[in-house]
């Protein structure tokens, strides 16, 4: 089975999408990454839905990725002594390291680290951002505040400071517990929250190795700041646009999507666009107008693949949510200026810079269009030589064949793959008929037909894309 577009569905799985039935159908209705949250669940509920997931791909034959996505750092509030209280705009508000519970003067904030990265004049986001303070004098354990904009504050409620650098890492103890398991139950992509800088992925890094690939979650403003450095040590990026309206105007949240994206496909790594695409079929069982232009936008910007959350792990439409975004993609890529605004948006190799890979891959765009092939067949055993063709966005889609499971669930995540695992080949000559076998039996291309074919030689070599090869099916 093969679908009839090019950029990817990624789904959350959670209590409205438990059961075996309902995965299977998000499957066929088009998902082709499943996000499991870490923030919600136990060890067990983890290991059922792997084990289910894989069931499914045994099933269907066809590679399925499985997205880890860590809690990250939590930064909280206290508990209140009577309950909710409600700040009034123009109070002073005291923050400190007293567990005693909370009133109307004071709150316990039991995070050192804020304290330590706070100066006067900084603001702090209670709530979702509900809630804004700004800090007048400070302390290794306490910060007095005054309140700008009022409102009711319960215990526990998330804390944000936007424009500060925390000193803190990436993995908590409960990230390391979540990753370890993840990890043993052999999750493709590990979602890494509240990216910082640059060490933050390089952390995550040492711990996890080749066992899987990273994704960085760009929240926080000081991400956006570091852009380039993070996107290059990620293995792909996504776009958590609702942590980064909390800490940044949400006027600046679709100009940063656009820069991110821009950058992620510049550098050739798959980005994802996420949260609230679909937010009110949580619901209701169709969007609105506004959220289908919203999903419709990130692909005609070329974004990877765009992600369901709430919308199919706690709504009452999931399925529905699911097969709306698959039809909003379809429609977008059968627009002719869709196609213009991805070739007007191409970056292209920069003469005398780039490598043989990237000199393979700009040749295969132009044979694809000047050829009008039906299909292009990559022959990689890392991935490498697929996503590097799928950053050239050609016209044809890409038909990645691989000898590798892991590398094959890996690339359901990149924009215009179809991943098949194989066994390895031998020579070009056999490369070329299984290539011509496949593209006709996956549906890709008719007896008659043109594809184009790359791959690294010598076969079974990681980063050797070498050959371009074109061929009548």
């Amino acid at each position: 089975m093969r679908r009839t577009r090019n950029a990817k569905i990624v789904a959350t799985l959670g209590p409205a999408s438990s059961s075996r039935e309902t995965v299977h159908e998000l499957f066929l209705a088009g998902v082709d990454v499943f996000r499991l949250n870490f923030s919600h669940g136990s060890a067990a509920d983890h290991r059922e839905r792997f084990d289910m997931l894989r069931a499914i791909e045994s099933e269907t034959g066809r590679p399925i990725a499985i997205l880890a996505d860590l809690q990250g750092p939590k930064l909280r509030v206290g508990t209140f002594a009577d309950g909710p209280v409600l700040l009034i705009e123009g109070q002073g508000f005291r923050l400190d390291l007293d567990p005693a519970p909370g009133n109307l003067q004071r709150a316990g904030l039991p995070h050192p680290e804020i304290f330590a990265a706070l100066v006067p004049g900084a603001e702090l986001l209670l709530d979702d951002g509900k809630l804004r303070l700004v800090v007048e004098s400070c302390g290794p354990d306490f910060a007095e505040a005054r309140v700008l904009v009022g409102g009711k504050l319960s215990e526990r409620k998330g804390v944000n400071v936007p424009g500060v650098v925390l000193p803190i890492t990436a993995l908590t103890s409960k990230d390391r517990r979540d990753l370890e398991l993840a990890l043993e139950l052999g999750a493709d992509w590990i979602a890494l929250s509240f990216v910082q800088r640059p060490e933050d992925v390089a952390e995550a890094r040492e711990l996890i190795g080749d066992r899987a690939l990273i994704v960085s979650k760009l929240e926080k403003p000081a991400a956006i700041d570091r852009l380039d450095a993070i996107v290059e040590l990620s293995d792909a990026v996504m776009i958590a646009r609702g942590d980064l309206g909390v800490e940044l105007p949400a006027e600046q949240v679709p100009a940063i999507q656009k820069r991110i994206v821009r950058a992620c496909r510049r550098l050739g790594k798959p980005v994802i666009v996420a949260t609230q695409m679909l937010e009110s079929m949580v619901d209701s069982p169709v969007p609105t107008r506004a959220e289908a232009s919203d999903v419709a936008t990130a692909i005609y910007d070329g974004a990877d693949a765009v992600m369901l959350s709430a919308e199919s792990a706690a709504g009452k439409h999931p399925v529905a949510a699911v097969e709306m975004m698959n039809r909003i993609i379809v429609q977008v890529e059968q627009d002719p200026a869709y196609r213009q605004l991805i070739d007007a948006s191409h970056n292209a190799a920069v003469a005398g810079q780039a490598d043989m890979a990237e000199a393979v891959c700009c040749a295969m765009r132009r044979a694809v269009s000047l050829l009008q092939a039906a299909a292009i067949v990559c022959y990689t055993s890392s991935g490498h030589t697929s996503q590097r063709a799928a950053r050239e966005r050609p016209e044809a889609p890409i038909l990645s064949l691989t000898p590798d499971l892991d590398t094959a669930r890996r690339l359901a995540l990149v924009w215009g793959v179809h991943s098949v695992h194989i066994n390895d080949v031998a020579d070009v000559r056999q490369m070329t008929e299984i290539a011509c076998a496949i593209a006709k039996r996956e549906g890709f291309a008719q007896s008659g037909q043109t594809i184009v074919a790359i791959a690294g030689m010598p076969f079974g070599t990681s980063g050797t894309t070498n050959l371009l090869r074109i061929a009548t099916v």
